[in-house]
Protein backbone atom coordinates (compact mmCIF):
# COMPACT_ATOMS: atom_id res chain seq x y z
CA UNK A 1 0.00 0.00 0.00
CA UNK A 2 2.77 2.47 0.95
CA UNK A 3 5.38 2.37 -1.78
CA UNK A 4 8.23 4.22 -3.42
CA UNK A 5 7.17 6.19 -6.50
CA UNK A 6 8.87 7.91 -9.41
CA UNK A 7 8.08 11.62 -9.39
CA UNK A 8 7.51 11.83 -13.17
CA UNK A 9 5.12 8.88 -13.13
CA UNK A 10 3.22 10.35 -10.19
CA UNK A 11 2.77 13.62 -12.07
CA UNK A 12 1.61 11.82 -15.22
CA UNK A 13 -1.03 10.00 -13.20
CA UNK A 14 -2.51 13.25 -11.95
CA UNK A 15 -2.95 14.57 -15.50
CA UNK A 16 -4.36 11.40 -17.05
CA UNK A 17 -7.27 11.15 -14.62
CA UNK A 18 -8.75 14.33 -16.14
CA UNK A 19 -8.39 13.22 -19.75
CA UNK A 20 -10.06 9.92 -18.98
CA UNK A 21 -13.44 11.63 -18.50
CA UNK A 22 -13.32 14.14 -21.39
CA UNK A 23 -15.77 12.26 -23.64
CA UNK A 24 -18.30 11.60 -20.87
CA UNK A 25 -18.24 15.22 -19.76
CA UNK A 26 -18.65 16.49 -23.32
CA UNK A 27 -21.80 14.37 -23.64
CA UNK A 28 -23.20 15.76 -20.38
CA UNK A 29 -22.59 19.34 -21.48
CA UNK A 30 -24.39 18.68 -24.77
CA UNK A 31 -27.40 17.23 -22.96
CA UNK A 32 -27.70 20.24 -20.66
CA UNK A 33 -27.33 22.65 -23.57
CA UNK A 34 -30.14 20.89 -25.49
CA UNK A 35 -32.53 19.93 -22.68
CA UNK A 36 -31.89 22.34 -19.78
CA UNK A 37 -33.73 21.47 -16.57
CA UNK A 38 -34.89 18.14 -18.02
CA UNK A 39 -31.27 17.06 -18.40
CA UNK A 40 -30.50 18.11 -14.82
CA UNK A 41 -33.36 15.94 -13.55
CA UNK A 42 -32.39 12.97 -15.73
CA UNK A 43 -28.75 13.19 -14.69
CA UNK A 44 -29.63 13.26 -10.99
CA UNK A 45 -29.13 9.52 -10.67
CA UNK A 46 -29.37 8.97 -6.92
CA UNK A 47 -32.26 11.30 -6.16
CA UNK A 48 -35.55 11.91 -7.94
CA UNK A 49 -35.24 15.65 -8.41
CA UNK A 50 -38.47 17.66 -8.40
CA UNK A 51 -37.52 21.22 -7.46
CA UNK A 52 -34.11 22.39 -8.62
CA UNK A 53 -34.15 25.68 -6.71
CA UNK A 54 -33.93 25.67 -2.91
CA UNK A 55 -36.54 27.92 -1.30
CA UNK A 56 -35.99 30.44 1.49
CA UNK A 57 -38.16 28.26 3.72
CA UNK A 58 -35.84 25.28 3.16
CA UNK A 59 -32.87 27.45 4.10
CA UNK A 60 -34.47 28.51 7.35
CA UNK A 61 -35.60 24.99 8.19
CA UNK A 62 -32.05 23.68 7.75
CA UNK A 63 -30.95 25.48 10.93
CA UNK A 64 -33.29 23.25 12.94
CA UNK A 65 -31.39 20.17 11.75
CA UNK A 66 -27.88 21.39 12.57
CA UNK A 67 -26.41 21.34 16.06
CA UNK A 68 -26.01 24.80 17.59
CA UNK A 69 -22.29 24.26 18.19
CA UNK A 70 -21.79 23.48 14.51
CA UNK A 71 -23.65 26.62 13.49
CA UNK A 72 -21.53 28.68 15.87
CA UNK A 73 -18.36 27.11 14.48
CA UNK A 74 -19.44 27.93 10.93
CA UNK A 75 -20.15 31.52 11.93
CA UNK A 76 -16.71 31.81 13.54
CA UNK A 77 -15.01 30.24 10.53
CA UNK A 78 -16.85 32.64 8.22
CA UNK A 79 -15.63 35.60 10.27
CA UNK A 80 -12.01 34.40 10.07
CA UNK A 81 -12.24 33.82 6.32
CA UNK A 82 -13.80 37.26 5.86
CA UNK A 83 -11.09 38.91 7.98
CA UNK A 84 -8.29 37.43 5.87
CA UNK A 85 -9.97 38.22 2.57
CA UNK A 86 -10.77 41.80 3.59
CA UNK A 87 -6.99 42.35 3.58
CA UNK A 88 -7.01 41.50 -0.14
CA UNK A 89 -9.75 43.90 -1.19
CA UNK A 90 -8.43 46.44 -3.69
CA UNK A 91 -9.38 50.10 -3.74
CA UNK A 92 -12.37 50.86 -5.97
CA UNK A 93 -10.35 53.56 -7.70
CA UNK A 94 -6.83 54.84 -7.33
CA UNK A 95 -5.33 57.75 -9.27
CA UNK A 96 -1.79 59.08 -9.26
CA UNK A 97 -0.17 61.97 -11.09
CA UNK A 98 2.69 60.26 -12.88
CA UNK A 99 4.05 63.53 -14.26
CA UNK A 100 2.61 67.03 -14.68
CA UNK A 101 -0.58 66.81 -16.69
CA UNK A 102 -0.84 63.01 -16.71
CA UNK A 103 -2.90 61.16 -14.10
CA UNK A 104 -3.13 57.39 -14.33
CA UNK A 105 -4.98 54.85 -12.25
CA UNK A 106 -6.98 51.67 -11.93
CA UNK A 107 -10.74 51.27 -11.44
CA UNK A 108 -11.73 47.94 -9.90
CA UNK A 109 -15.23 46.59 -10.52
CA UNK A 110 -16.69 43.42 -8.99
CA UNK A 111 -18.32 40.83 -11.21
CA UNK A 112 -22.10 41.02 -11.04
CA UNK A 113 -23.05 37.34 -11.05
CA UNK A 114 -20.92 34.32 -10.20
CA UNK A 115 -21.54 30.64 -9.57
CA UNK A 116 -19.96 28.45 -6.93
CA UNK A 117 -19.80 24.68 -6.89
CA UNK A 118 -19.95 22.93 -3.53
CA UNK A 119 -19.10 19.21 -3.61
CA UNK A 120 -21.36 16.88 -1.71
CA UNK A 121 -21.35 13.42 -3.23
CA UNK A 122 -19.29 11.54 -0.64
CA UNK A 123 -19.53 14.06 2.20
CA UNK A 124 -21.00 17.51 2.82
CA UNK A 125 -18.54 20.36 2.40
CA UNK A 126 -19.91 23.42 4.20
CA UNK A 127 -16.33 24.70 4.42
CA UNK A 128 -16.16 24.94 0.62
CA UNK A 129 -19.37 26.95 0.64
CA UNK A 130 -17.70 29.49 2.91
CA UNK A 131 -14.42 29.50 0.99
CA UNK A 132 -16.10 30.21 -2.34
CA UNK A 133 -18.80 32.65 -1.31
CA UNK A 134 -17.06 34.83 1.28
CA UNK A 135 -14.34 36.28 -0.99
CA UNK A 136 -16.98 36.92 -3.66
CA UNK A 137 -19.09 38.82 -1.16
CA UNK A 138 -16.05 40.76 0.09
CA UNK A 139 -15.28 41.70 -3.51
CA UNK A 140 -18.79 43.14 -3.88
CA UNK A 141 -20.47 40.53 -6.08
CA UNK A 142 -24.23 41.07 -5.93
CA UNK A 143 -25.50 37.71 -7.19
CA UNK A 144 -23.90 34.51 -5.90
CA UNK A 145 -25.58 31.30 -7.00
CA UNK A 146 -24.51 27.91 -5.70
CA UNK A 147 -24.95 24.38 -7.02
CA UNK A 148 -24.45 21.25 -4.94
CA UNK A 149 -25.46 17.59 -5.46
CA UNK A 150 -28.95 16.69 -4.22
CA UNK A 151 -30.15 16.23 -1.63
CA UNK A 152 -28.16 19.14 -0.22
CA UNK A 153 -27.36 18.44 3.42
CA UNK A 154 -28.75 20.88 6.02
CA UNK A 155 -25.21 21.75 7.19
CA UNK A 156 -24.32 22.88 3.64
CA UNK A 157 -27.51 24.93 3.36
CA UNK A 158 -26.68 26.64 6.65
CA UNK A 159 -23.14 27.42 5.49
CA UNK A 160 -24.40 28.83 2.19
CA UNK A 161 -26.84 31.02 4.08
CA UNK A 162 -24.18 32.25 6.51
CA UNK A 163 -21.89 33.02 3.57
CA UNK A 164 -24.51 35.24 1.92
CA UNK A 165 -25.30 33.14 -1.15
CA UNK A 166 -28.32 34.57 -3.00
CA UNK A 167 -29.49 31.45 -4.90
CA UNK A 168 -29.08 27.74 -4.20
CA UNK A 169 -29.72 24.94 -6.70
CA UNK A 170 -29.81 21.18 -6.32
CA UNK A 171 -27.53 19.98 -9.06
CA UNK A 172 -24.15 18.29 -8.95
CA UNK A 173 -21.39 17.05 -11.21
CA UNK A 174 -20.55 18.23 -14.70
CA UNK A 175 -24.22 19.02 -15.36
CA UNK A 176 -24.21 21.67 -12.64
CA UNK A 177 -21.21 23.38 -14.21
CA UNK A 178 -22.91 23.27 -17.60
CA UNK A 179 -26.10 24.73 -16.13
CA UNK A 180 -24.29 27.68 -14.57
CA UNK A 181 -22.25 28.29 -17.72
CA UNK A 182 -24.98 27.89 -20.33
CA UNK A 183 -28.17 28.54 -18.35
CA UNK A 184 -31.37 26.50 -18.09
CA UNK A 185 -35.00 27.36 -17.52
CA UNK A 186 -34.27 27.70 -13.78
CA UNK A 187 -30.62 28.71 -13.56
CA UNK A 188 -29.45 31.91 -15.24
CA UNK A 189 -25.90 31.94 -16.67
CA UNK A 190 -23.08 33.37 -14.59
CA UNK A 191 -19.92 35.25 -15.48
CA UNK A 192 -17.55 32.98 -13.59
CA UNK A 193 -17.62 29.59 -11.86
CA UNK A 194 -15.43 28.74 -8.89
CA UNK A 195 -15.06 25.83 -6.52
CA UNK A 196 -13.52 22.38 -6.20
CA UNK A 197 -14.95 19.12 -7.45
CA UNK A 198 -14.18 15.68 -8.80
CA UNK A 199 -12.58 15.01 -12.18
CA UNK A 200 -15.93 15.41 -13.97
CA UNK A 201 -16.53 18.83 -12.43
CA UNK A 202 -12.98 19.93 -13.16
CA UNK A 203 -13.09 18.79 -16.79
CA UNK A 204 -16.47 20.52 -17.29
CA UNK A 205 -15.01 23.79 -16.05
CA UNK A 206 -12.07 23.45 -18.43
CA UNK A 207 -14.26 22.59 -21.43
CA UNK A 208 -16.67 25.48 -20.83
CA UNK A 209 -14.08 28.26 -20.62
CA UNK A 210 -15.25 29.69 -23.94
CA UNK A 211 -18.65 30.32 -22.36
CA UNK A 212 -17.71 31.30 -18.82
CA UNK A 213 -14.60 32.22 -16.88
CA UNK A 214 -13.42 29.81 -14.19
CA UNK A 215 -11.05 30.05 -11.27
CA UNK A 216 -8.70 27.19 -12.21
CA UNK A 217 -8.72 23.39 -12.35
CA UNK A 218 -9.51 22.35 -8.78
CA UNK A 219 -9.97 18.61 -8.77
CA UNK A 220 -9.36 15.74 -6.35
CA UNK A 221 -7.26 16.75 -3.36
CA UNK A 222 -3.51 16.23 -3.13
CA UNK A 223 -0.63 16.89 -0.78
CA UNK A 224 3.14 16.83 -1.05
CA UNK A 225 5.22 16.75 2.12
CA UNK A 226 8.88 17.73 2.25
CA UNK A 227 10.38 16.18 5.37
CA UNK A 228 13.73 15.35 6.91
CA UNK A 229 14.65 13.13 9.83
CA UNK A 230 13.31 15.72 12.30
CA UNK A 231 9.72 15.12 11.16
CA UNK A 232 7.31 13.17 13.32
CA UNK A 233 6.17 10.05 11.38
CA UNK A 234 2.75 10.06 13.03
CA UNK A 235 2.11 13.69 12.02
CA UNK A 236 3.22 13.05 8.43
CA UNK A 237 0.98 9.98 8.26
CA UNK A 238 -1.95 11.90 9.74
CA UNK A 239 -1.62 14.63 7.09
CA UNK A 240 -1.53 12.00 4.35
CA UNK A 241 -4.67 10.28 5.61
CA UNK A 242 -6.43 13.63 6.00
CA UNK A 243 -6.08 14.27 2.27
CA UNK A 244 -6.62 10.67 1.23
CA UNK A 245 -10.05 10.53 2.87
CA UNK A 246 -11.42 13.18 0.48
CA UNK A 247 -11.70 11.09 -2.66
CA UNK A 248 -10.48 7.80 -4.18
CA UNK A 249 -8.68 9.95 -6.76
CA UNK A 250 -6.86 11.99 -4.10
CA UNK A 251 -3.09 11.61 -4.10
CA UNK A 252 -0.34 12.09 -1.52
CA UNK A 253 3.43 12.06 -1.84
CA UNK A 254 6.19 12.28 0.74
CA UNK A 255 9.50 13.67 -0.47
CA UNK A 256 12.12 12.96 2.14
CA UNK A 257 15.86 12.90 2.66
CA UNK A 258 15.48 10.09 5.18
CA UNK A 259 14.51 6.59 4.01
CA UNK A 260 13.93 5.53 7.60
CA UNK A 261 11.29 8.25 7.97
CA UNK A 262 9.50 6.97 4.88
CA UNK A 263 9.40 3.47 6.36
CA UNK A 264 8.11 4.73 9.71
CA UNK A 265 5.42 6.79 7.98
CA UNK A 266 4.31 3.65 6.16
CA UNK A 267 4.01 1.79 9.44
CA UNK A 268 1.94 4.63 10.92
CA UNK A 269 -0.32 4.71 7.89
CA UNK A 270 -0.99 0.98 8.14
CA UNK A 271 -1.97 1.34 11.78
CA UNK A 272 -4.10 4.45 11.26
CA UNK A 273 -6.01 3.12 8.25
CA UNK A 274 -7.40 0.26 10.31
CA UNK A 275 -9.17 2.75 12.57
CA UNK A 276 -10.23 5.24 9.87
CA UNK A 277 -13.94 5.84 9.31
CA UNK A 278 -13.46 6.37 5.55
CA UNK A 279 -11.19 3.37 5.20
CA UNK A 280 -12.31 2.30 1.72
CA UNK A 281 -11.77 5.75 0.22
CA UNK A 282 -8.39 6.12 1.91
CA UNK A 283 -7.14 2.76 0.66
CA UNK A 284 -8.03 3.63 -2.93
CA UNK A 285 -6.37 7.04 -2.62
CA UNK A 286 -3.24 5.44 -1.22
CA UNK A 287 -2.92 3.52 -4.48
CA UNK A 288 -2.22 6.92 -6.06
CA UNK A 289 0.25 7.80 -3.31
CA UNK A 290 3.73 6.99 -2.06
CA UNK A 291 7.14 8.38 -1.19
CA UNK A 292 10.32 9.47 -2.95
CA UNK A 293 13.69 9.47 -1.21
CA UNK A 294 16.11 12.20 -2.34
CA UNK A 295 19.68 13.00 -1.33
CA UNK A 296 19.27 16.64 -0.30
CA UNK A 297 16.64 19.25 0.46
CA UNK A 298 17.69 20.99 -2.75
CA UNK A 299 16.53 17.91 -4.65
CA UNK A 300 13.32 17.85 -2.59
CA UNK A 301 12.55 21.45 -3.54
CA UNK A 302 13.10 20.73 -7.24
CA UNK A 303 10.89 17.65 -7.02
CA UNK A 304 8.13 19.54 -5.23
CA UNK A 305 8.20 22.38 -7.75
CA UNK A 306 7.88 19.90 -10.60
CA UNK A 307 4.76 18.50 -8.92
CA UNK A 308 3.31 21.94 -8.05
CA UNK A 309 1.05 20.42 -5.38
CA UNK A 310 -2.26 21.76 -4.18
CA UNK A 311 -1.04 21.55 -0.57
CA UNK A 312 2.62 21.55 0.40
CA UNK A 313 3.61 20.70 3.96
CA UNK A 314 7.17 21.51 4.97
CA UNK A 315 8.33 19.54 7.99
CA UNK A 316 12.09 20.04 8.26
CA UNK A 317 14.36 21.31 11.02
CA UNK A 318 14.95 24.70 9.32
CA UNK A 319 11.85 25.37 7.20
CA UNK A 320 12.03 29.05 6.21
CA UNK A 321 14.90 28.67 3.72
CA UNK A 322 12.83 25.97 2.03
CA UNK A 323 9.73 28.19 1.99
CA UNK A 324 11.60 31.05 0.32
CA UNK A 325 12.81 28.79 -2.49
CA UNK A 326 9.50 27.08 -3.29
CA UNK A 327 7.95 28.46 -6.47
CA UNK A 328 4.97 26.22 -7.20
CA UNK A 329 2.36 25.36 -4.57
CA UNK A 330 -1.29 26.18 -3.97
CA UNK A 331 -0.82 26.66 -0.22
CA UNK A 332 2.22 26.11 1.98
CA UNK A 333 1.98 24.80 5.54
CA UNK A 334 5.10 25.29 7.63
CA UNK A 335 6.08 23.24 10.66
CA UNK A 336 4.61 20.41 12.68
CA UNK A 337 1.67 22.42 14.06
CA UNK A 338 0.48 23.75 10.70
CA UNK A 339 -2.01 21.03 9.83
CA UNK A 340 -3.54 21.37 6.38
CA UNK A 341 -6.89 20.90 8.09
CA UNK A 342 -6.43 24.31 9.73
CA UNK A 343 -6.36 25.86 6.28
CA UNK A 344 -9.37 23.80 5.30
CA UNK A 345 -11.55 25.24 8.01
CA UNK A 346 -10.61 27.97 10.41
CA UNK A 347 -7.33 29.83 10.00
CA UNK A 348 -8.88 32.11 7.36
CA UNK A 349 -6.89 31.37 4.21
CA UNK A 350 -8.71 29.84 1.26
CA UNK A 351 -8.75 26.10 0.64
CA UNK A 352 -9.92 26.29 -2.98
CA UNK A 353 -6.60 25.68 -4.72
CA UNK A 354 -5.27 24.54 -8.10
CA UNK A 355 -4.53 20.82 -8.41
CA UNK A 356 -2.86 18.45 -10.88
CA UNK A 357 0.17 20.69 -11.32
CA UNK A 358 -1.80 23.82 -12.17
CA UNK A 359 -0.22 25.67 -9.23
CA UNK A 360 2.59 26.34 -11.73
CA UNK A 361 0.38 28.92 -13.42
CA UNK A 362 -2.58 29.64 -11.11
CA UNK A 363 -3.02 31.10 -7.63
CA UNK A 364 -5.56 29.93 -5.07
CA UNK A 365 -8.98 31.53 -4.81
CA UNK A 366 -8.97 35.10 -3.51
CA UNK A 367 -10.86 38.38 -3.78
CA UNK A 368 -9.17 39.31 -7.06
CA UNK A 369 -10.83 36.35 -8.75
CA UNK A 370 -14.14 38.18 -8.45
CA UNK A 371 -12.98 41.54 -9.78
CA UNK A 372 -12.01 43.05 -13.09
CA UNK A 373 -10.01 46.19 -13.65
CA UNK A 374 -10.03 49.12 -16.07
CA UNK A 375 -7.14 51.50 -16.53
CA UNK A 376 -7.96 55.20 -16.17
CA UNK A 377 -6.12 57.96 -18.07
CA UNK A 378 -6.61 61.67 -17.37
CA UNK A 379 -4.46 63.89 -19.61
CA UNK A 380 -4.55 67.70 -19.71
CA UNK A 381 -3.00 70.08 -22.24
CA UNK A 382 0.41 70.03 -20.57
CA UNK A 383 0.42 66.25 -20.45
CA UNK A 384 -0.54 65.96 -24.11
CA UNK A 385 2.33 68.22 -25.08
CA UNK A 386 4.70 66.06 -23.05
CA UNK A 387 3.88 62.83 -24.93
CA UNK A 388 2.39 64.18 -28.17
CA UNK A 389 5.53 63.87 -30.28
CA UNK A 390 6.09 60.29 -29.09
CA UNK A 391 2.53 59.27 -29.98
CA UNK A 392 2.57 60.92 -33.40
CA UNK A 393 5.97 59.50 -34.32
CA UNK A 394 5.12 55.90 -33.42
CA UNK A 395 1.63 56.12 -35.00
CA UNK A 396 3.09 57.44 -38.26
CA UNK A 397 5.74 54.69 -38.17
CA UNK A 398 2.98 52.09 -37.94
CA UNK A 399 1.15 53.67 -40.84
CA UNK A 400 -1.82 54.61 -38.65
CA UNK A 401 -2.14 58.22 -39.69
CA UNK A 402 -5.58 58.68 -38.16
CA UNK A 403 -4.11 57.81 -34.77
CA UNK A 404 -1.46 60.48 -35.21
CA UNK A 405 -4.02 62.98 -36.43
CA UNK A 406 -6.27 62.41 -33.38
CA UNK A 407 -3.41 63.76 -31.26
CA UNK A 408 -2.18 66.36 -33.74
CA UNK A 409 -5.60 68.02 -34.04
CA UNK A 410 -5.86 68.39 -30.30
CA UNK A 411 -2.46 70.05 -30.12
CA UNK A 412 -3.29 72.43 -32.94
CA UNK A 413 -6.63 73.44 -31.38
CA UNK A 414 -5.24 74.06 -27.92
Amino acid sequence: MWKAVEIDNWIAGRKSSLEDVRTAVTDIIDRVQKNGDTALRELSRHVKLTEIAVSDEEREAAYDDVDTKIVESLVEAEARIERFHELQRPRDLWLEEIEPGIVLGIKTTPLQRIGIYVPGGRAPYPSSALMCAVPARVAGVKEICACSPPPIKPITLVALDIAGVTEIYQSGGAQAIAAMALGTETIRPVQKIVGPGNVYVTMAKMLLREKVEIDFPAGPSEIAIIADRSADPSIVAADILAQAEHDPNAACILITTDKTLAEKVGQQISAMVKKAERKDIIQKALENSGFAVVSTLDEAIVASDSIAPEHLSIQVSDPLPVVTRIQNAGAIFVGRYSAVACGDYAVGTNHVLPTAGYAKIYSGLDVQHFCKTSSVEIINQQGLETIGDIVETIADAEGLSAHAESVRIRRKNC
